[in-house]
């Protein structure tokens, strides 16, 4: 049974709607691990779950609670949920074990003094034991996001939102960080984490939430959506893929300006400039030489991708047209399949509703 049931939730600004029809369930001991690009509604989903943000419309029920019904006494259902922020929102004029404990005192009416030992524990286990009467000005950006979560964990959540944790600190803090919160999930503590760290998402999550076009775009195990994304947003984020896309429409097209095209992609992407006169000479062996003197005008567009993938610095180029199964490595000109089949790692053609042609090049 779902812990947390969130149902056709959306979210309008004056200028924006970053969350339009988003569904979605959470049970308890999941690590979900939200990514996509800037903008698609990651945090604002986070800040809808705890009320933080007001819906626009949709429900979200925790614990068979419906906390978007008016009459819902929002504060007690905030004690199951933890929350950290990218920005730690600690109290600046409070040292370090009274940031902790401040809220389980005030508001879980727990002892002084049993606060004060469950908090020293927490602060243990976050590693800043040592720095419990430290003010949070005197500590790294690192560590004040390791007293954030001591603090969110004080409360007793049943769940803790992780508002994208690391991107407020330098480079050299994130792995502290991530290390506690890679120790809570081996504890069972189920979590959501707003995350650009896609090796740690992989590493420490049982679902990850790709988000895009107002929802969840996509999600997945992390193997199902790093290693076989279905949908084609999800790839080219994954991989980071830089992308070049044209057609040629007729014989009379600016071929000469498609192979600047190739070589202003390659120059932007920093590719060796070996790859780019591949592809180049790719492109006018295949599309130059062949295809265009051998496909009926109504069977164009030629359409061609380039993609260049950030990730693993792979560079991959797609040909696709119309007409009736035609191959021009087998059926076209023999110099021509030389040079291609030469200067190419690989070369697939394929025919289903189209012709497709996909080759891989490389250093």
């Amino acid at each position: 049974m779902s812990f947390i049931k969130i149902e056709h939730l959306r979210k309008e600004y004056p200028n924006v709607t970053p969350l339009e029809d988003l569904n979605a369930e959470i049970n308890k001991g999941d690590i979900i691990s939200v990514i996509g690009p800037s903008g698609t509604g990651k945090s604002t989903l986070l800040r809808c779950l705890n009320q933080l943000e007001q819906p626009t419309s949709g429900t979200v029920t925790v614990d068979d609670e419906r906390i978007t019904d008016p009459k819902c006494d929002i504060s007690k259902v905030r004690r199951k949920m933890g929350m950290v922020f990218q920005s730690f929102n600690l109290f600046a004029n409070r040292n370090v074990i009274e940031n902790v404990i401040s809220a389980p005192v005030d508001l879980l009416k727990t002892p002084r003094e049993q606060a004060y030992r469950e908090g020293m524990e927490l602060l243990r286990r976050v590693g800043l034991a040592e720095k419990a009467f430290n003010f949070p000005d005197e500590l790294s950006g690192g560590q004040k996001q390791r007293v954030a979560i001591a603090r969110a964990i004080a409360m007793k959540p049943e769940i803790i939102l992780f508002d994208e944790p690391t991107s407020a600190l330098d480079p050299t803090m994130v792995g502290e960080v991530l290390s506690v919160i890679r120790s809570l999930a081996k504890e069972g503590m189920t979590m959501m984490i707003v995350t650009h760290e896609m090796k740690f998402a992989r590493d420490v999550s049982n679902r990850v939430f790709y988000m895009d076009e107002g929802g969840i775009y996509e999600e997945g195990t992390p193997a199902e959506i790093f290693d076989s994304p279905k949908r084609e947003k999800t790839r080219i984020f994954i991989k980071r893929l830089k992308q070049l896309a044209f057609e040629v429409t007729s014989p009379d097209a600016d071929l000469i300006g498609f192979i600047s095209q190739i070589e202003e992609f390659g120059r932007k992407n920093l590719l060796s400039a070996k790859t780019v006169k591949n592809m180049q000479l790719c492109f006018e062996e295949l599309v130059m030489q062949n295809l265009i003197h051998v496909i009926s005008p109504e069977d164009m567009p030629i359409g061609f991708i380039a993609e260049y993938s950030g990730t693993d610095g792979q560079t991959e180029m797609t040909v696709t047209y119309g007409g009736k199964q035609y191959d021009p490595l087998t059926e076209g000109s023999e110099l021509s399949a030389m040079i291609v089949r030469k200067i190419s790692l690989d070369y697939d053609f394929s025919f289903e509703d189209k012709n497709r042609i996909v080759l891989h090049f490389g250093e």
